[in-house]
């Protein structure tokens, strides 16, 4: 599914804004990465679900926003089925707590 939402996010399409992609920062890579707005695009499967790996995501999200990064997340099905929803969520969110 990241592939489908970086055909959304490439070439300054959302509003102008640059995202990378696996961009790496610290001990993680994030999926998708807006260096102006500090904001972190991250899109989870099934295996986010699991007990391990949540706490290991709330333990990224800290060290992420203690480095002052906001990060976003969507799950694949999301993605996929709803990229239209999924974009005007990042541009809500852009709009209120990154400007």
């Amino acid at each position: 599914m990241e592939k489908k939402l970086w055909r959304y996010l490439k070439g300054k399409q959302l509003d102008g804004y640059r995202f990378r992609q696996q961009h790496g920062f610290g001990p993680f890579v994030l999926d998708f990465y807006c260096p102006t707005l500090r904001l972190c695009i991250e899109v989870d499967g099934d295996v986010h679900e699991e007990r391990k790996v949540i706490e290991k995501d709330i333990d990224r999200t800290a060290f992420l926003n203690d480095n002052r990064i906001r990060v976003l997340r969507f799950r694949n099905e999301e993605v996929e089925e709803e990229i239209d929803k999924v974009l005007d969520k990042i541009r809500t969110f852009i709009n209120n707590e990154c400007t």
